[in-house]
C-alpha cells in the first residue's frame, strides 16, 4: 500500500505507531469524535484513516459501537505500512528478527528458481544491477540498487507469491537505512556475495545461486544484530 499523504496520513501513521506498540490493546474501542478532537482533524480525515486501518484488519467498524481494535493475529502483516510502522516501534528487533527469518526461508528458494527461470534479459539485468552495487559511491545509491536487485531475483524466480513478497524486502532495506542499521559504506564481502548470486543465475546454476543467497540473507542479519549490540 502507498504510503498517505497529509493529514490522513499522519493520522494514519500516529495511530498505526500507537496500535503496533500495544498503546491500543486488542477490545479497546476508539471514537471518531475523540480521534478529530484529540488530533485536530476532520472526521473525513479521520474515517479516511480509520478505513485504511480496517483494510489491514488492524481495526473493525461497528455501528453504535464504534472502531474496535482487532487482535495482531488479524493484521496484514506483509503490507508495507505495518512493516514500517513495526520498525519504528518499540517491536523493531523482534520484527527485523521475523523478517530476517522469511528471506532466509524465501530468497535462497528463489534464486534457485531465478536460476532456472530467469530469462537472458533478467540474467543481464542481475549482473547490471549487482555491478552499480559494487560502483555505488554512498550507501544511499547502495540501497536503491539492492532493493532492485532483490525484487528482480524473487520475480524472476517465476512464483508469483515470491514475487509478492518483494515489497517486504524493499522496507527492510529502507527501514534499516531509517533506522540507521546500515553500515557507512557498502561491506565488500556483501558486494561479492550479489556478483556471485547474480553470476550463478546467469550460469543457470541454481544450488549455488541458493547456497550464496543463503548466506548473503543470513550474513544481512548478523550485521543488523551487531549493530544492534
Amino acid at each position: 500500500m502507498t504510503r498517505p499523504r497529509g493529514l490522513h496520513g499522519h493520522l494514519l501513521d500516529t495511530l498505526g505507531a500507537a496500535l503496533t506498540s500495544g498503546e491500543y490493546p486488542a477490545g479497546t474501542v476508539l471514537r471518531i469524535d475523540e480521534l478529530t478532537a484529540a488530533h485536530t482533524v476532520s472526521r473525513t480525515v479521520a474515517r479516511e484513516a480509520i478505513r485504511v486501518l480496517e483494510t489491514l484488519g488492524m481495526v473493525q467498524s461497528r455501528p453504535k459501537v464504534g472502531v474496535t481494535v482487532r487482535p495482531p493475529e488479524t493484521w496484514n502483516v506483509f503490507d508495507p505500512l505495518l512493516i514500517r510502522w513495526r520498525l519504528a516501534g518499540r517491536q523493531r528487533v523482534r520484527q527485523l528478527n521475523q523478517l530476517a527469518q522469511l528471506r532466509a526461508a524465501v530468497e535462497p528458494a528463489a534464486a534457485a528458481l531465478a536460476a532456472r527461470t530467469a530469462t537472458p534479459q533478467q540474467k543481464d539485468r542481475l549482473r547490471e544491477i549487482s555491478d552499480q552495487m559494487v560502483a555505488a559511491t554512498d550507501i544511499a545509491e547502495f540501497v536503491t540498487a539492492d532493493i532492485e536487485f532483490h525484487r528482480l531475483v524473487l520475480t524472476s524466480s517465476g512464483n508469483d507469491m515470491f514475487a509478492h513478497l518483494a515489497h517486504v524486502t524493499a522496507e527492510v532495506l529502507r527501514g534499516r537505512v531509517e533506522q540507521h542499521l546500515m553500515p557507512e559504506h557498502p561491506d565488500p564481502t556483501a558486494l561479492s556475495r550479489h556478483v556471485a548470486v547474480a553470476d550463478a543465475i546467469a550460469r543457470s546454476a541454481p544450488a549455488e545461486a541458493e547456497q550464496v543467497m543463503r548466506t548473503l540473507v543470513l550474513a544481512a542479519s548478523d550485521e543488523v544484530d551487531r549493530m544492534l549490540g
